[in-house]
């Protein structure tokens, strides 16, 4: 009986997301380009120590589809890293597609360049990996580009885009239910990678960048027991969505490797570990080092010292290499007595990596807060003179306006 494939699974990497981050002064890089790099060298040691056989990277290498040279110079440098210690599957995700049909995605040059050890998931298809413990099947099922799709599907004539959505997770059902078939007749390990949504999904921010609409693939169409493991990307919140079932392959997300906003504030981020072997995979999420986001609330309302309030709650908490930002829930009389810049000074003092923002939510009195303006105007006619300065078309203002007042009235 030959040992388990060690496989390394991992995802969304995004290189380039700069956002609440300052210049590097070690690299001339972004603090958080240079955070999403060390989480990647962090990875790769751990697989170098675990004796990696196998690593699958389920796509989206970069934040742009047209990332600058010096993402990916950084981004190869890992590669060819990670490809020193076992072959590496390169998955082509969402953020990899050129922005034109028939251009090179920002991966492929691993293939022009014949990089060894280094093999592109572009289409869906099924390859033999060999690795020191053994051949592996790979099933490669990257982002499902609606173009691509359309070409083989019979659109209806006056088609609504609900149908056409429909369609194409029909059609991609079908291709994947075609290569879980084909994948049944190889005696070996088989792995089934993809970067796309599954239905039952927990979502986490990749929604904030996101590249066009999603098609939506059926878990019972990828948890087929033709395959025994099953490493997707796309999702940024690490989860599997056949928890706890023994009939169907573990279906994972490996999440993204760093934090990109606060939505993700909770979320523990990291690589998935799995050993898979004809009939049985054994898997387990190894977090990893990240940035730490930190929301800090405090209600100052009807306090004698509302900034003394916020320094109390800053000293609580620590905040040490943590993105910070502070909502502060007032009445008018103590938002008039807060002061930005000492609340700014105490987070960096407390360690801050970056203050995020300082975020006053201040309480009105009823009469402002049901609508009263100075001009004497209703709800109504608030919202429709709003619109109207939005351009909103005439006949689209006047269902809006419809929807409003049902809520209008429900609250009253």
């Amino acid at each position: 009986m030959t040992d388990p494939i060690r496989v390394l699974h991992f995802a969304d990497v995004h290189i380039g997301m700069e956002n609440y981050g300052r210049t590097d002064p070690a690299t001339g890089l972004s603090s958080r380009v240079v955070d999403f790099l060390r989480r990647m060298d962090e990875m790769i040691d751990r697989a170098r120590e675990r004796e990696v056989d196998l690593a699958i990277f389920a796509g989206d290498a970069f934040k742009s589809r047209s990332p600058n040279p010096t993402f990916q110079r950084e981004f190869a440098w890992r590669i060819q890293d990670l490809a020193a210690l076992c072959p590496v599957v390169l998955l082509v995700g969402n953020h990899d597609l050129p922005n034109v049909d028939k251009r090179a995605s920002s991966i492929e040059i691993y293939e022009t360049l014949r990089v060894p050890n280094t093999i592109l998931g572009r289409d869906y298809a099924l390859m033999t990996v060999e690795t020191k413990r053994g051949p592996v099947l790979v099933g490669t099922a990257p982002y499902p580009v609606r173009n691509h799709l359309l070409r083989d599907v019979d659109l209806p004539h006056n088609r609504t885009i609900a149908q056409i959505d429909g369609l194409l997770g029909e059609h991609l059902d079908r291709r994947l239910q075609a290569m879980a078939e084909e994948a049944g007749t190889y005696d070996m390990p088989r792995i089934l990678t993809g970067h796309f949504s599954v239905s039952g999904a927990v979502l986490g921010s990749e929604r904030s960048v996101m590249l066009g609409r999603d098609v939506t693939v059926m878990l019972s169409t990828v948890a087929d027991p033709a395959w025994d493991y099953v490493a997707l990307g796309h999702i940024h919140k690490h989860q599997c969505l056949t928890l706890g079932r023994a009939d169907v392959p573990p279906v994972v997300y490996s999440g993204s490797l760093e934090r990109i906003d606060f939505g993700e504030e909770a979320d523990p981020k990291g690589f998935v570990w799995a050993e898979v072997e004809r009939g049985r995979a054994r898997w387990k999420f190894v977090e990893v080092g990240c940035r730490p986001f930190v929301t800090l609330r405090v209600d100052v309302r009807r306090a004698g010292d509302p900034n003394q309030v916020v320094l109390e709650t800053i000293a609580r908490h620590d905040l040490r290499d943590a993105v910070v930002r502070v909502i502060v829930t007032a009445d008018p009389e103590t938002d008039l007595l807060l002061q930005d810049r000492l609340i700014h000074s105490a987070l960096l003092d407390a360690g801050a990596n970056h203050v995020a923002a300082i975020q006053r939510d201040v309480e009105r009195p009823a009469r402002l807060r049901l609508g009263t303006s100075p001009e004497g105007l209703d709800p109504d006619q608030l919202l429709e003179r709003y619109l109207g300065s939005k351009e909103v078309p005439p006949d689209r203002i006047a269902v809006l306006l419809d929807h409003a007042r049902r809520i209008f009235t429900q609250e009253e």
